[in-house]
């Protein structure tokens, strides 16, 4: 059996996640308390307890979820003897990927978490609230060649692109309103259906550029090493274990296409995977596991029980 640790993206967030892991476990919150040390904030609070409305601000919800996740890696690693390595590879979906090389050592706890609030506000600035969006294309007839066929419509009024390749029957779309409304419009027209996503910008297309740039200084900064085990990912859905070329992924991640349904394909066909481990919030990439390669398990680690009982199937 070849492992792979999955990390969760935004919008897997609800509040009260990670409460149960941080009841039963020392390790977990202790995790939680380094993240609101290296924060200056009491996030744990805000996870447990809300508002909904505050967790969800794109600052918040991502160093949020990473948290999630690095607790159950931590709480696996002490308390099940599971280090990281027991993994062929590791991936996150977005933000997921911040964790994920948290996870596998390339970047400290406190540093990640400084990172992902910084990358959460500088996405909110780059594009007033309003005037971009992002749409989800669904359905059996959705996949890449749609969503760009829909995207290219779009991009006639205004910057529109694929922007998740999330799994065949899910694609989704983003840039500026007007282009995206019109997008919309093409996708309908050509079979698929379309679900604006309640979100405050436009992610991972060319509009978040001025974020891209606010993250590459800081990377620039950043303390980063190889990773103890390699990551695949997400813009070129191929593994990486060099310290810098892993910085200048992250950079063009802000803009660029999260190649998600590649990745896992790659992780399967390439990489041998037979099995995926989804630590942290939700279980939104086991589900797509199952949709890209069913013929691979999938588990979902987001409560003590999930956790011991995984540790006891290896």
């Amino acid at each position: 059996m070849s492992l792979a640790f999955l990390f969760p993206g935004q919008g897997s967030q609800t509040v009260g996640m990670g409460a149960d892991l941080a009841e039963s476990f020392a390790s977990a919150r202790e995790v939680f308390q380094e993240v609101d040390d290296a924060l200056g904030q009491n996030l744990s609070r805000l996870m447990r307890e809300g508002p909904e409305g505050d967790l969800t601000l794109t600052e918040n919800a991502q160093p949020a979820l990473m948290a999630v996740s690095l607790a159950v890696m931590r709480t696996l690693a002490r308390e099940f003897g599971l280090a990281v390595e027991k993994a062929a590879f590791v991936a996150g979906h977005s933000l997921g990927e911040y964790s994920a090389l948290a996870a596998a050592g390339a970047i400290s706890l406190a540093d990640t978490a400084r990172l992902l609030r910084l990358r959460g506000q500088a996405m909110q600035r780059a594009v007033p609230v309003g005037e971009g969006a992002m749409a989800s294309l669904i359905g059996p007839k959705t996949d890449v060649a749609l969503a760009e066929q829909a995207a290219a419509a779009g991009a006639e009024v205004g910057v529109c692109v694929v922007a998740n390749d999330n799994n065949q029957g899910n694609v989704v779309i983003s840039g500026a309103k007007a282009a995206v409304d019109k997008a919309i419009e093409a996708a309908k027209a050509l079979g698929a259906r379309a679900i604006p996503l309640n979100v405050s910008a436009p992610f991972h297309c060319p509009l978040m550029q001025p974020a891209a740039d606010e993250m590459a200084r800081a990377l620039a900064q950043a303390t980063i090493i190889a990773p103890r085990t390699p990551l695949v990912a997400n813009v070129t859905a191929r593994p990486v274990l060099d310290a810098e070329e892993i910085r200048r992924l992250l950079v063009e991640q802000v803009t660029g296409r999260v190649r998600w349904r590649e990745s896992m394909l790659w992780l399967v066909e390439e990489g041998g995977v037979t099995r995926f481990a989804e630590a942290g919030a939700g279980k939104v990439l086991s589900g797509m596991a199952k949709r890209i390669v069913p013929d691979a398990e999938a588990t979902p680690l987001n409560t003590p029980a999930d956790l011991e009982a995984f540790a006891k199937s290896l």
